[in-house]
Formats: structure tokens, sequence, C-alpha cells
């Protein structure tokens, strides 16, 4: 499962389990505070808040270069540009620092954090971590092109690494991610990308596509969703980052940025390929 849809907000799992995480450390931090003469709520949500912020803030700084052009995107959270590394040392600094000021605290974070740290370790998307659909097994949808023939995507990608948007023309963030994506299909030879519209018929892709100045190569056709249910994706847009060996190896739910775009290209790609997508 990759992403949840409540109407029309969709939520990636992910963000869906760091929120259950957060719920059950408070719970267990809050009962072992009790126990302690403590409260560790304060403390927990000033742990969350420096994560979020140094994350960001390492993001654009390695990144700074693809957000140049447009500022105001280093504001919007929404792309998913965090560095882990440095959200979980700000996060532990925050912690520790409090725990040295305060020692009535410490045993209640540390409950707590190691409950938090369990449900995350223990859930299934954490448990299937790097594991997907392979590249291969995904022949069986019901791609095809918009003359109604069967497409292989194993075929297109040729043994490069594939990107496959998951995509519709009534999508308001897909529309704003194409131009974004149409740009790296251009700047990027090594990397394959596929275009899979989802639910929609040729003629409704093709009358958008002819009002788009630069519409993208590889659009494809997937009338049923098929895509999406074998990912377990019930979100627009999705999209789903495949290495040269076909393993799925990231995915990414909601619009991308050029920064969050070359992140995961840099990732999915060898050093002397990946060097173009870095800034």
């Amino acid at each position: 499962m990759i992403a949840l849809s409540f109407g029309p907000f969709v939520v990636p799992a992910n963000l869906l389990t760091l929120f259950v995480a957060a719920i059950v450390a408070g719970l267990v931090g809050r009962w072992a505070g009790r126990l302690h003469g403590a409260t560790i709520a304060g403390v927990l949500v000033d742990m969350f808040l420096a994560a979020l912020i140094a994350a960001r803030l390492a993001f654009v700084l390695l990144w700074f270069d693809r957000y140049r052009p447009s500022p105001w995107d280093m504001l919007d959270i929404r792309d998913g540009g965090f560095t882990a590394w440095a959200g979980i040392v700000s996060a532990a600094l925050v912690g520790a620092w409090r725990g040295w000021r305060q020692p009535t605290l410490r045993k209640p974070l540390q409950y707590g954090l190691i409950a938090g740290a369990l449900v995350w370790i223990l859930s299934p998307g954490a448990i299937r971590f790097g594991e997907g659909p392979a590249l291969i097994s995904l022949s069986s949808s019901t791609l095809t092109d918009f003359r109604g023939a069967p497409v292989n995507l194993a075929a297109i990608a040729k043994g490069k690494p594939l990107v496959i948007n998951l995509w519709a023309t009534w999508c308001p963030p897909c529309r704003r991610e194409m131009p974004v994506l149409v740009e790296a299909q251009q700047e990027r030879p090594d990397v394959g990308f596929v275009f899979a519209n989802q639910g929609e018929d040729g003629a409704a892709v093709g009358r958008y596509l002819s009002l788009d100045r630069a519409p993208p190569a590889n659009v494809l056709l997937d009338p049923s969703r098929s895509i999406g249910k074998a990912v377990g994706s019930f979100g627009l847009p999705t999209t789903l980052f495949y290495d040269a060996q076909g393993r799925l190896v990231s995915t990414h739910v909601g619009a991308l940025s050029a920064a969050s775009l070359a992140a995961a290209l840099a990732d999915m790609t060898p050093p002397h390929l990946g060097r173009a997508a870095r800034p």
C-alpha cells in the first residue's frame, strides 16, 4: 500500500504510519510520565518541529540550484523534499538537551520513543521497504498506446532505469508536475519515462495533450488503472522509480518539484550516470 484516499485527500502510507507512531509515542510517554511525575508532550512537539525544519532546510541546501528558479517552492513541503538524517539528528539533540535539563523526562522519553520506533519498524510499509511489484510483473497490466495496441514496460525500459508517472487530466497536481517531468525526460536520456494515464480514454487524453506546447513522450493508457492497483496506490499523482534491474526502489505520492525529482533520480541511478541530476 503506497497511499490511501480519503475523499479528495490522498495520504501517503508512510506519512500515516509516522502519524500513528507519534500518537503511540505520546501515549506511552504520557503513561510513563505519570509514574515519574513528568509530561513529555511538549518535548515531543519540539522534537518533531526541530526534525521537520532541519530536514527541510538540509534538503533545500542540498538542492538549492533546483529551487533557485522558483524560490517559493522551498516552502512547499508537499513535494516531499526532506533529508532524513538531518531531521533525526536534530530531534535527538533536542530530546537530549531537554532530558539533560530535566532528568525526570529521561525515562518517559525513552519509553515513548522506543514505542514509536517499534510501531514504525514493524509497520507493513517498513517491513516491505525496497520491495514491490517488479517491472516485469507489470507486463500483464492493461497498458496500451493510443491505437489500442498493448505495450510492454520492460521493452520500453531497455535495461535502463524507468520512471512511471500515474496521472489523469482532471488531476490538478498531475498537471502542475508534468512540466517538471517533461524537462527531466529531455535532460536524462539515460532514464526512461512513461506517463500512464489512469482510467481515461484516448480521446480525452489526446484532447488534453493537444493543448500542451511540450507534451511528454511515452504517454500510455491504463483504462482499468491496473498499475495503480498493482502497486497499492489509490491517489494521483503517483510516481514509481525502477532501477536498471527492474526493481521498484522508491515511490512518490503527490506533485514532484524539480528538486524532489532530481533527488529521486540521483538515488536510483549509479553515480556516474546520476551526475547530470545533481545540482
